[in-house]
């Protein structure tokens, strides 16, 4: 026979890519688990998202007709999905001889690198709203944030507010926290399995919690893109979560296991949210 690897170990090393891929995957992706989750039903292309203006209420008298007259102000978003991948090469030696330890590793880097590439598609829409809070040089201080609170809860971006900025530039706010960082709680409303480990420790600033994540790009250290803003002002569209597929090559004397998820994120709501253009230069050590 072309196939040495029995059929039972290549599934099995399926099986084990596929939970590490899916768990890591879904515990290493803080923007992705920020923003406003929707599905893609089977057989649909998109999701068309709407969105209405805000409405005034007016005074009545008793005894005369309501006369003044709103507009509903309707507009939509239209979200769609795409797939993204990648693949191993699994040799029938290698499916023979190794331990589940060696396909629970491959599951961890193929997950590591989906959780990549979904929190730096989130990310990267940090710098298509039209408002940018922050500025090159910038510091992430106590007064730097607060003020840019004080916009967002002023600007009404939301209920759901939450800062995301990468871990060197939530360093200098940290050192401000000193000694209390450690120890507050993650604030409640957010996922403690999926956002726990990117949860900055310092206090909420006006009872907004700030995240940090190290996928976030600096391109330039001095004008680093973060996020402030609501949990509605971004969207991810789910088709197809993270699956696996293999596909034979008896030549090779392996089998390939193909990593796909299908999805797409979008800004949903500018007026929800803002840029935050900060500092992320290294922090340096001290005696």
């Amino acid at each position: 026979m072309a196939q040495t690897a029995t059929t039972g170990n290549l599934e099995n090393a399926q099986k084990i890519i596929l939970a590490s891929a899916r768990y890591t995957e879904e515990h290493n992706a803080p923007a992705m688990n920020l923003i406003e989750p929707f599905t893609l039903p089977k057989g649909a292309k998109q999701v068309t998202v709407p969105k209405v203006a805000q409405m005034s209420m007016s005074d009545l008298v008793d005894g005369q007709d309501i006369v003044d007259e709103e507009e509903i102000g309707m507009t939509t978003v239209d979200l769609t999905a795409s797939e993204v991948g990648a693949k191993v090469i699994i040799t029938d030696k290698l499916s023979r001889q190794s331990a589940d330890n060696v396909f629970s590793i491959i599951g961890r880097q193929l997950g590591d690198g989906m959780a990549r590439k979904k929190d730096n598609d989130v990310t990267a829409l940090y710098s298509g709203f039209s408002v940018d809070l922050g500025q090159s040089g910038r510091n992430f201080d106590i007064e730097n944030v607060a003020a840019s609170v004080a916009y967002a809860k002023g600007s009404n971006f939301g209920s759901q507010l939450y800062i995301n900025h990468h871990p060197f530039t939530i360093f200098d706010l940290a050192k401000e926290a000193a000694g209390t960082a450690a120890t507050y709680p993650m604030t409640p409303g957010w996922s403690q399995d999926l956002l726990g480990n990117f949860w900055s420790g310092i206090r909420p600033i006006f009872g907004v919690p700030i995240f940090e994540d190290g996928n976030i790009t600096r391109t330039t250290p001095a004008a680093t893109v973060g996020f402030i803003g609501d949990k509605t002002a971004m969207a991810v569209l789910k088709s197809v979560d993270t699956r696996t597929e293999r596909e034979r090559d008896a030549s090779l004397r392996a089998t390939e296991v193909i990593l796909t998820s299908d999805y797409g994120v979008f800004e949903l709501d500018d007026s929800r949210g803002a840029g935050l253009t900060l500092d992320s230069s290294v922090p340096a050590t001290t005696d």
